[in-house]
């Protein structure tokens, strides 16, 4: 009976997120206002995503810090404007700011910071662009994220 409950668990997980789906990712960012990878992709079957941001440099935050914030692609520009005014404080973030999807913490070399969000805030066909809010970053710290 206990072999029986198991295998339904299982069967049931694999109903749920295939065992090839990636329901986390790492990135990382450089003193060099890079991010390693250009795009993510989140598979629709995953009911969370977990994305890890590691600063490789050395740098201080204050100096160099980076975070990971998704939004929308046609509220990016107009809301790294916006968080870019929070200032250091707020980790160069709006406060309850709805155009944001999912965001880390601001962090300086050596350290990392993780953010898990529900999958259901994506809509399948819309475009959606990570981004570090950090001044003057989310020109050039930037990349895509699907949903598939």
């Amino acid at each position: 009976m206990k072999l029986k409950k198991v295998a339904a668990c299982v069967l049931l997980s694999a109903a749920v997120a295939p065992a090839w789906a990636a329901c986390e990712a790492t990135i990382e960012g450089n003193d060099m206002m890079q991010f390693n990878t250009k795009e993510i992709v989140v598979d629709k079957s995953c009911k969370e995503f977990t994305l890890t941001l590691k600063h490789t440099g050395k740098l201080a935050k204050a100096a160099m810090g980076h975070n990971w914030v998704l939004a929308k692609d046609a509220d990016v520009k107009d809301l790294a404007a916006d968080s870019a005014k929070a200032g250091p404080a707020k980790d160069y973030l709006v406060d309850g700011d709805a155009r944001i999807v999912a965001h880390t913490k601001l962090i300086g070399g050596g350290e990392t910071d993780s953010v898990t969000f529900d999958v259901s805030k994506l809509t399948a066909g819309e475009k959606y662009t990570y981004f570090c809010s950090f001044p003057g970053h989310w020109a050039v710290m930037k990349g895509e994220l699907k949903l598939n």
